[in-house]
C-alpha cells in the first residue's frame, strides 16, 4: 500500500511539472520579453503591401526587361518576404514597484527558423511541406516597437516538392508558417518568441 502510494504521488508530481512547465523557458529569465504586435507577409517580385495572408505565387512570368516581354514572358521563380512587428514587455509591469525598461532590457535577434504544417495532418517535409529553414536576421528591438523584414519563403522552397508540383496545376495549398525568432537581452538572457502566418501557395495569375 505505501508503495502504491509513493508511485501515485511520484506520478503526479510528473504530471504536473509536464502540464505546467516552466514558464521562465517560453520568455527567457531576464526580466523583459518579446511580444510579436504583427507578422506578415509579402508577396515575391511585387511592391505589394503586407498582408496577414500571404498569397504565395510558385512561379511569375516577367515582362521586363529584355529580354522577357509581353510576347515572350521569363518564368522566375521569386522568394516571399515576411514583415515583424515587435516590442520589448517588462514583466513585473503591473507589480507595485514596477521595473521601468533600460537599455539593458533591449532584446537583439540574431537568428530565426521557419516550419511549415498542414491542417490536414499531412507534415512529411520536401512531400507535403517545404523544408524547415534557419535563417540569420540581425536587430535590436527596445519598448517602442520595431518593425523588420524577413525571409518568409525561400526560393529554394519554390523549387523543390511540393511547391514545385503547383506550377502547371490549378490547385492551392493553404499552409501555416511558425516563425520562432531567437535572441539575447543585453546582459546575455537568451530569449525566444514565436509567430504563425497563413500562406496560400499555387500558380495564381500574375500582378
Amino acid at each position: 500500500m505505501q508503495r502504491l502510494t509513493l508511485y501515485l504521488a511520484l506520478a503526479a508530481a510528473v504530471s504536473a511539472s509536464v502540464s505546467c512547465g516552466d514558464p521562465s523557458l517560453s520568455h527567457g529569465r531576464g526580466s523583459s520579453f518579446l511580444v510579436i504586435d504583427s507578422l506578415l507577409g509579402i508577396r515575391g517580385g511585387t511592391a505589394g503591401s503586407p498582408s496577414s495572408t500571404l498569397i504565395s505565387d510558385v512561379i511569375t512570368n516577367v515582362t521586363s526587361p529584355d529580354p522577357c516581354s509581353a510576347t515572350a514572358p521569363c518564368p522566375t521563380v521569386f522568394g516571399d518576404s515576411g514583415q515583424a512587428v515587435m516590442r520589448v514587455v517588462m514583466k513585473d509591469v503591473g507589480s507595485a514597484v514596477p521595473t521601468q525598461p533600460s537599455a539593458l532590457h533591449d532584446i537583439t535577434i540574431t537568428r530565426y527558423r521557419v516550419e511549415y504544417t498542414r491542417a490536414d495532418g499531412h507534415n512529411t517535409p520536401g512531400v507535403d511541406i517545404p523544408q524547415p529553414f534557419d535563417g540569420a536576421v540581425t536587430v535590436t528591438i527596445t519598448p517602442g516597437g520595431v518593425t523588420f523584414g524577413f525571409s518568409l519563403v525561400r526560393v529554394q522552397g519554390k523549387s523543390e516538392p511540393p511547391l514545385v508540383l503547383l506550377r502547371n496545376g490549378a490547385n492551392t495549398v493553404t499552409q501555416l508558417a511558425k516563425v520562432t525568432f531567437y535572441g539575447t537581452d543585453q546582459t546575455g538572457n537568451e530569449i525566444s518568441v514565436t509567430g504563425t502566418i497563413q500562406i496560400d501557395f499555387g500558380n495564381f495569375g500574375d500582378l
